[in-house]
């Protein structure tokens, strides 16, 4: 920190803004490393296949999660299990068309789970389900329009 002295007697104000820039690179640092743990919603991988359509990208897509522990995710928010048919019933009832729920199931979830889920999904208003798997490492859809372009897989234009 520099000193002005200057020949009159007056005094300066000047502000000291070292401990604020130290203050806000901290919390730059910890919103670096906290919005990707919120953004990533649970952990659940999901199984593996071919021929795989793309994942479910619009905002009016509604995703059910569940993670090894069985725990329920709506839209990466968790939920408790039992208010999972109380919450469909009040997204379904609302549509008149797109009935469509995707399912990202752990891989290691016991199946019964999973059909558990789609049972609780099918008596609340939910018409078709749709299951969210990754591709296998290294292959390609055998259904070429099933295959992303690199540009559209990375998010961007063909």
């Amino acid at each position: 920190m520099s000193m002005a002295v200057s020949s009159d007697s007056e005094v300066k104000a000047e502000p000291n803004v070292t401990p604020m820039i130290d203050v806000m690179l901290v919390l730059l640092i910890i919103f670096m490393l906290v919005v990707p743990a919120i953004n990533a919603g649970f952990n659940a991988v999901p199984p593996q296949g071919q021929n795989l359509k793309p994942h479910p990208e619009e905002d009016a897509d509604q995703v059910l999660g569940i993670d090894a522990s069985g725990a329920y995710y709506l839209n990466k928010k968790p939920i408790k299990n039992e208010d999972l048919p109380t919450l469909l019933k009040a997204i379904y009832e609302a549509r008149t068309e797109d009935k469509i729920l995707f399912l990202k199931a752990h891989n290691q979830l016991k199946y019964e789970k999973v059909i558990d889920a789609l049972d609780i999904a099918a008596k609340n208003g939910v018409r078709v389900t749709g299951m969210i798997t990754d591709q296998i490492p290294g292959s390609r859809s055998l259904i070429e329009t099933d295959n992303l372009s690199p540009m559209k897989a990375q998010g961007g234009k063909p």
